[in-house]
């Protein structure tokens, strides 16, 4: 009971081999079939990578048209685990699950929106077309508000800004001193003795 169980050696026959062998073989066979599979996952991210890089360079007359004083738009492709080609900090286009298929993403802050999907390069750099000209509109739009334009130089807006300030300083101290004497006219005729 307590003690060591024997162990019983059965010798294998003729036609059958060993147990330990036939392990080693399914590890070896599992080996190699884990290596093919991994070889199929490499060629599929290198698939994706290359799609990808077919989408950028479609791309490329429609980004050739952005202004160049406009920073907006960061592109290029990631090549991490799940390749991307980045529009700009908050959208991108990855592939979809099947990896035929482009999903445009945006990211917001109640989570991921999916712009366009679809395994068209057309389709997508329409849609990517569209979110460009949308996020253009958005910053002249968000520029105006702010009174200052996008295309103009500001400097001369910054120096009519200092002059109305100077002016202004000025105007207040020229007031102050004509207050101060019409005080101090007041206080000599109060405090003069009546005859």
């Amino acid at each position: 009971m307590w003690g060591r169980k024997k162990q019983v050696r059965i010798e294998p026959t003729a036609g059958e081999a060993p147990e330990v062998e036939r392990l080693k073989d399914a590890l070896r066979k599992a080996r190699v079939d884990q290596a093919e599979r991994s070889g199929v996952v490499v060629d599929l991210h290198d698939a994706e990578v290359a799609r990808l890089e077919v989408l950028n360079e479609a791309l490329d007359p429609v980004f050739e048209q952005i202004p160049a004083h406009v920073d907006l738009f960061d592109r290029g492709i990631s090549r991490g685990e799940t390749p991307r080609l980045w529009i700009d900090a908050i959208a991108h286009v990855g592939m979809g699950r099947d990896k035929r298929v482009y999903r445009f993403v945006q990211d917001t802050r109640y989570g991921r929106k999916v712009l366009a999907e679809s395994p068209n390069i057309s389709e997508i750099a329409e849609a990517v077309t569209k979110y460009l000209a949308q996020r253009l509109i958005d910053r002249e739009r968000a520029l105006s508000d702010s009174g200052v334009t996008g295309i103009a130089d500001p400097r001369p807006a910054i120096r009519e800004e200092r002059r109305r300030r100077t002016w202004r300083a000025v105007r207040t101290f020229v007031y102050g001193v004509l207050a101060g004497f019409g005080i101090l006219i007041v206080m000599a005729l109060l405090s003069t003795p009546k005859p």
